[in-house]
């Protein structure tokens, strides 16, 4: 298996979107998930500035895994931060460093953009993902907690 990690294009979008609704599922709220392809294409790849930026792992034709990610170009450090909305690698594929191998494309391309951190958040529920990204070096930040206001 030869794995390439690369920024998503626009054909991919399709592809993206499949593990997109996967991870809906996995996470617990395909009840709610209202992302299509079209949506991915157009959202990601045709409006300038896009709403997010990807990068996926390939495996020849195949999209093995994907990390979703946008900038936060304000901040208190008077440089960018990024947050990393989703990760996600198709279980047929796990265990194959897959998923650190997106998190170092990321780690580069916070370098690239002079970003002063990454940041995310993860379910209380997924011990794996959280043992995955401490084993990276990552940290739990207990500093604050998430509110959100649903409309």
């Amino acid at each position: 298996m030869n794995i390439k990690i690369r920024k998503a294009i626009a054909t991919d979008s399709e592809k993206i979107w499949t593990l997109m609704e996967q991870l809906a599922v996995f996470e617990k709220y395909i009840d709610s998930f209202a992302i299509t392809p079209e949506i991915v294409k157009e959202s990601g790849f045709t409006k300038n500035p896009p709403d997010f930026y990807c990068i996926v792992a390939e495996d020849k034709d195949k999209i093995a895994g994907m990390l979703v990610y946008y900038f936060l170009p304000y901040t208190a450090q008077n440089r960018p931060a990024i947050y990393m909305k989703e990760l996600y690698v198709d279980e047929n594929y796990r265990g194959q460093k897959i998923g650190e191998q997106l998190m170092n494309a990321l780690k580069e391309e916070a370098v690239q953009n002079n970003c002063t951190q990454i940041k995310w958040t993860v379910a209380p529920w997924n011990t794996a993902g959280q043992k995955f990204y401490e084993r990276l070096g990552a940290s739990e930040n207990n500093d604050w907690l998430n509110y959100e206001w649903n409309l």
